[in-house]
């Protein structure tokens, strides 16, 4: 259990040095991406499916919310030096920190390659919905600032949380 807080604390702390040092500007994502990530989040628990597979959904939604929040915040021009990785902060602490003290994150025995499932699922996820945000953005602005196909900007950051899902399932089953 010590080691998953270690590596948790490790985790967030390079997350932090990311935010902080690498990005120059926050991405948009769309409400309805939410909205998918979160009806893929329910189904998962509700067929009582894997923590891993749940935790890829929780990260997707983390991601999304954190982006749809500094945005928000920007246009109300609420914008201040570190605020996006504060936004990550909270979000994150916010769901991570009850899972951990309500026990269900950190049980020995729930574990995937040394990981506690959930969060291994919700940096996974996390990291793989924005990739999928990213390329859209990417891509479109390739196109002349246009979308490839219609709901491509909903298609491309799902598309690896559902790839990531089958993988996991198929990995823990």
């Amino acid at each position: 259990m010590v080691k998953v807080i270690k590596k948790f604390i490790a985790t967030i702390l390079y997350s932090l040095f990311c935010v902080i040092f690498l990005p120059a500007s926050t991405m948009a994502v769309c409400p309805v991406c939410t909205v998918g990530v979160v009806a893929g989040l329910g189904l998962s628990r509700w067929l009582k499916i894997d923590d891993t597979v749940s935790g890829v959904w929780i990260g997707g939604v983390l991601a999304s919310f954190s982006g749809m929040t500094v945005n928000w915040l920007k246009a109300k021009k609420i914008n201040f030096f570190l605020m996006p990785t504060l936004v990550v902060l909270v979000v994150y602490a916010s769901v991570v920190v009850p899972l951990y003290y309500s026990e269900i994150i950190g049980h020995s025995l729930n574990t995937l390659w040394g990981l506690d499932k959930l969060i291994l699922g919700i940096g996974i996820g996390s990291i793989l919905f924005i990739g999928g945000a990213t390329t859209y953005i990417i891509l479109k602005a390739k196109n002349n600032g246009r979308a490839h196909f219609p709901f491509e900007k909903i298609v491309l950051p799902i598309t690896p949380l559902i790839i990531a899902s089958i993988v996991f399932y198929y990995l823990t089953k």
